[in-house]
């Protein structure tokens, strides 16, 4: 059981991010906002693979007045990301908006600022300070200390322009594109405030590296309850980062949407289609949404008994394969009838509450 730190609850739209609410999986579109529909597709997809928070660029004064026509039929809440004029941001909170993605050191005037925060707590808009190592302030990024430090620093002032304006409703990001700066960053900060903490690695990369750098950031920080609500930064179709989110949430047993899937590696003992098999069953049942275990093991000499802890699955033969519930097998199935024997055996065990995207 991970202890998760204990922070501030704040909310975007009806998604509560802190406190004790589940740890959400965010992304970000990467449209064109003016587009509306188009972005407004994207969003559907993202929300379809489970994506609780979308965040939206606005880049100039188009792009905030889709905002409008945007959130009216976005399916989740949506995150506006500014950057530098504080014109858009309010006009993103007049247009419905969530949330902000804003630093307020970063606006201008100490007016601007405080003419966002009054907009933002008129509308009950959080908003979140985004630190990243590779665009600090110079007075920041000078400094002859840590990067983790440096980073710490910027996220404080920007905090302490918020709370000197009575505004508290905050979420907090500290990025790099170096994991172990990434972890010690949050690490540091977890102690200092109780606002919560938006995880990620940024410029991770594309899916296969992205994926381990992000595995190891966020998921070191996750097990030691450090992280209210996570996007994966990939370069890659977004639906891949909120896969990944999932994916690293079950894999602390933090979340349990959708199944949790086990496979063998390979071995000489293997005499069916391993690789291939085993892809072809995350696919099928990737949107089955009930908490279970479906494992592809390679044999059925060890294979049912190495996955007894799962609820479901196949263990390879010659041309054959057995279907095994419970670590019991209850089938033998020839091979090109295996996933369709499978589906059927789930199918009927889960019948009265099959959820199925």
């Amino acid at each position: 059981m991970i202890n998760r730190r204990k922070s501030k609850q704040i909310s975007i739209g009806n998604v509560k991010i802190g406190g004790d609410a589940p740890i959400s999986v965010q992304s970000m579109c990467n449209t064109d906002t003016r587009d509306v529909e188009t972005t407004l597709s994207q969003i559907n997809e993202l929300a379809s693979a489970g994506c609780e928070i979308v965040r939206l660029a606005v880049l100039n004064k188009d792009a905030a007045s889709a905002i409008k026509d945007i959130v009216k039929k976005s399916q989740v809440p949506l995150v506006a990301d500014i950057h530098f004029d504080y014109r858009l941001a309010i006009q993103c909170i007049e247009n419905g908006i969530h949330a902000l993605r804003i630093n307020p050191g970063n606006i201008g005037k100490k007016e601007h600022t405080q003419k966002v925060v009054e907009a933002a707590k008129a509308h009950n808009v959080p908003i979140r300070i985004g630190i990243n190592a590779g665009s600090l302030e110079k007075e920041f990024a000078s400094l002859d200390i840590p990067l983790e430090d440096k980073m710490i620093k910027s996220a404080m002032r920007h905090i302490e322009i918020l709370e000197d304006l009575n505004f508290y409703d905050i979420k907090l990001s500290l990025k790099s594109s170096d994991v172990p700066t990434t972890i010690e960053a949050y690490r540091k900060i977890s102690k200092i405030i109780d606002y919560p903490l938006h995880l990620g690695v940024t410029e991770a990369g594309t899916l296969k590296m992205g994926l381990i750098k992000s595995s190891i950031g966020l998921g070191t920080l996750l097990s030691e309850g450090i992280g209210d609500t996570i996007r994966v930064s990939l370069t890659e179709n977004p639906v891949e980062e909120v896969e990944a989110g999932f994916g690293i949430l079950k894999a602390l047993n933090l979340r349990e949407k959708g199944i949790n899937f086990i496979s063998c590696p390979t071995c000489g003992r293997t005499q069916i289609d391993l690789i291939g098999l085993a892809k072809k069953v995350e696919e099928k049942f990737k949107n089955l949404d009930l908490p279970i275990t479906i494992a592809v093991m390679g044999c059925p000499v060890n294979g049912p008994g190495e996955a007894k802890h799962a609820d479901f699955g196949i263990a390879g033969a010659i041309g054959e394969g057995y279907i095994f519930k419970k670590g019991e097998i209850i089938a033998r199935v020839p091979e090109s009838d295996l996933i369709n024997y499978l589906e059927k055996i789930i199918m009927e065990s889960y019948s009265d509450i099959m959820k199925v995207k």
